[in-house]
């Protein structure tokens, strides 16, 4: 097992499936201690196994970090198990789309509370851990990953409150970044293209007939995987070296 991140311990949010499970076992495999977030107890304790007989270890933690006092259990849990807290992956996310007019708007609520609340929550959380973790850990740098997504950056029809929670991902991380970065907090938002994940699995058919299968057929899928390279290769270079903003995006097989 690789030890570019021996010693250091993560925090994984939304790890119950797709990017979030891929990236605790990538980070897992590069020797970090991880806590796994997620409100779907069965599919952690899977992929706590998983971990385990890799030779690595994990720490499963049943949370909705969308309530801000299960979030900052969560935290606080992983830092009393493992000591420590260096990286956090705000990875949990929740992608329903339709018209601005006509739209659910209980759902609109749902996503914002995951995609936004939970992010501040869990982040608010984390921060005094993590800036101890820069001061005194065997790096001496933490890190904090957004998981926002090309939407974050460019509109399209039918996703506007999507759009409307990913660039303000984006807008609180570079934000974020400027409040903490002397302190040795690197501060990265990762923006994947389409990626085949559950992330759009909750929009009804008429909504996935009407907006995600034209978009499907137009742009090449991703596998989460992918992105778990890409948030590996943010936190494991070297503590001089941190990277504000990382696009992933399919290769042009044209």
């Amino acid at each position: 097992m690789a030890a570019k991140l021996t010693g250091t311990v993560a925090l994984v949010t939304g790890a119950s499936s797709g990017i979030g499970e891929a990236t605790a076992l990538q980070l897992a495999e590069n020797g970090a201690f991880v806590a796994l977030v997620a409100r779907r107890k069965d599919r952690l304790d899977v992929l706590a196994a998983k971990i385990e007989k890799a030779g690595g270890t994990a720490l499963v933690v049943e949370a909705d970090i969308t309530d801000r006092t299960q979030a900052e259990a969560a935290v606080e849990q992983a830092v009393e198990h493992f000591g420590r807290l260096d990286t956090l992956v705000n990875n949990a996310g929740l992608m329903l789309l339709g018209p601005v007019v006509g739209a659910d708007v209980e759902e609109w609520e749902r996503m914002i509370a995951v995609n936004v609340q939970g992010l501040l929550h869990t982040t608010r959380a984390a921060l005094p851990h993590l800036l101890k973790a820069a001061e005194d850990g065997p790096r001496r740098v933490a890190d904090i990953v957004n998981i926002s997504s090309v939407a974050g950056r460019v509109a399209t029809e039918g996703f506007g409150v999507y759009n409307l929670t990913k660039f303000g991902v984006n807008g609180f991380t570079e934000s974020l970044r400027q409040e903490v970065t002397q302190r040795h907090v690197r501060v990265s938002v990762l923006e994947p293209g389409a990626v085949d994940t559950e992330l759009g699995s909750h929009n009804n058919e008429t909504i996935h007939a009407e907006i995600l299968e034209p978009f499907n057929e137009q742009h090449e899928r991703l596998d989460p995987a992918d992105i778990a390279d890409g948030i590996t290769y943010i936190v494991t270079r070297p503590r001089h070296a941190s990277i504000a903003e990382l696009w992933i995006m399919p290769t042009d097989q044209a």
